[in-house]
């Protein structure tokens, strides 16, 4: 894992010379590429090295980091072209992709939580940098500050741990420790919030909202897994202490409804795939707190599938602000007209949203309704609502944007460029190709 590591550090010498933008990205999908080839048994931790290693679940959260952070720098094209800063722009996103990497492939739980941390810092940078309002500041406040103060009983949680077992290598932890309720929720609280699971959520909108396309994919596409990842770590050493699961799958599953209503009456298209974001985050808490093989299947597919969905519905929401002016629904009606060849991208990408067939998300999803229906019979009520509003709200998405009249103050006709192009299909020819081989996906525990 070291190798991948070092070809990293490596890259930031280059940030800093002139012009290479699309060396550093041409750089980025090689390195993709070698990392795919390194795909562990299915069974084992493979590629271990002084601190780092890696199994499935790491291998498959470590190469959507990658590749986020590939298309990252493909869909933030304006920074370069205006030459705002793109130096050291490049220079944050390889920073991120090396705490991203960090914390999927760390062995020990300390280093997994200082890295943890440690994404967060280019995260706020990219937000309180490249965003667009004022409010920036107080969104990136409220990220750090939510997601920090949850974090130290966290810290707290792994010196109980180191004390009582004298290891935190995380391959090696049992559940044969002795455990309370405060320490339940010690070490479960950091990954809730990151997630973010409903009442803990408020931090999501407002971040997503004010970041540039960069920051947006990558919270969407990967730091929201570093919650979930983090949860399935730490039920190794909490599976004998359940008893209090059902409270996080209630706020969950009635969250996801709750939170999808929200969604129907937004009308800031970042808003309304932000918040969308926390009903399928809340379907995923609700598969891993049930403690079933279905469960942490189902939970680790919809992540993968959810990182390349959101985040590419998020550049198309990018691409229509940089023709436009803005993210309101009130204006951006009518794109059909506008760009026509734009629209296939906006069906495509919607329908994988509401796990249509053939993508990822569908099989995700009915992993998670196996598992969430075989914990409780009761549970159903909430699916059957949860399903229908995650079809109604996306529809809300794609037939308000795409069709209707369009806005008078729109007097161009702007077709996208190749890149753009490019940079959508990236996103969702992985997330239904994926489908085809899937047992590297489901079948791995």
């Amino acid at each position: 894992m070291l190798k991948f590591l070092m070809y990293l550090i490596f890259l930031i010498p280059l940030c800093l010379l002139g012009n290479f933008w699309w060396m550093i990205q041409s750089l980025m999908f090689l390195l993709c590429f070698l990392f795919m080839f390194s795909m562990p048994g299915l069974f084992n931790w493979s590629n271990l090295s002084y601190m780092f290693g890696c199994d499935l679940i790491s291998f498959g959260l470590v190469l959507l980091s990658l590749w986020i952070c590939v298309l990252m720098i493909m869909a933030s094209e304006s920074v370069f072209r205006y030459n705002y800063y793109s130096n050291f722009f490049l220079f944050i996103i390889i920073m991120l992709t090396m705490m991203l990497y960090c914390t999927f492939s760390s062995l020990s739980m300390l280093s997994f939580y200082l890295f943890f941390e440690g994404s967060l810092i280019p995260t706020l940078f990219l937000i309180l940098g490249w965003g667009y309002q004022p409010e920036r500041l107080q969104a990136g406040i409220y990220l750090l500050f939510y997601t920090l103060l949850a974090s130290l009983p966290l810290l707290v949680g792994m010196f109980y741990i180191y004390n009582f077992l004298g290891l935190l290598y995380i391959p090696l932890l049992m559940s044969s420790m002795n455990i309370n309720n405060l320490f339940y929720l010690c070490m479960i609280m950091a990954f809730l919030v990151s997630m973010p699971m409903f009442l803990v959520h408020l931090w999501l909108p407002s971040a997503h909202v004010e970041a540039p396309v960069s920051g947006s994919m990558i919270l969407a596409g990967v730091l929201l897994k570093l919650g979930g990842y983090g949860l399935l770590r730490v039920f190794m050493i909490l599976i004998n202490f359940y008893k209090f699961n059902y409270i996080w799958i209630s706020i969950s599953l009635v969250g996801g409804i709750i939170v999808s209503l929200i969604c129907m009456r937004q009308t800031d298209l970042k808003s309304l795939i932000a918040y969308s974001s926390v009903a399928h985050m809340g379907i995923v808490i609700g598969g891993l707190m049930t403690l079933n093989y279905w469960g942490f299947c189902g939970s680790y597919i919809l992540m993968i599938a959810h990182g390349l969905c959101s985040s590419g519905l998020f550049c198309l929401a990018n691409i229509s602000y940089e023709r436009l002016g803005s993210r309101s629904l009130l204006i951006n009606k009518g794109l059909m007209v506008f760009m026509p060849s734009m629209t296939m991208w906006w069906f495509l990408l919607s329908s994988c949203n509401m796990a249509a067939p053939p993508s990822l998300n569908l099989l995700g999803e009915i992993s998670l309704f196996n598992s969430l229906v075989g914990w409780s019979w009761l549970s159903m009520n909430t699916l059957i609502f949860l399903s229908f509003f995650s079809a109604a709200y996306t529809l809300y998405l794609y037939s308000y944007s795409q069709h209707g009249m369009n806005y008078s103050g729109i007097y161009s006709c702007s077709l996208g460029f190749l890149r753009e192009y490019l940079l959508l299909f990236l996103h969702w020819f992985p997330l239904n190709l994926l489908i085809l081989n899937s047992d590297i996906v489901m079948f791995w525990l």
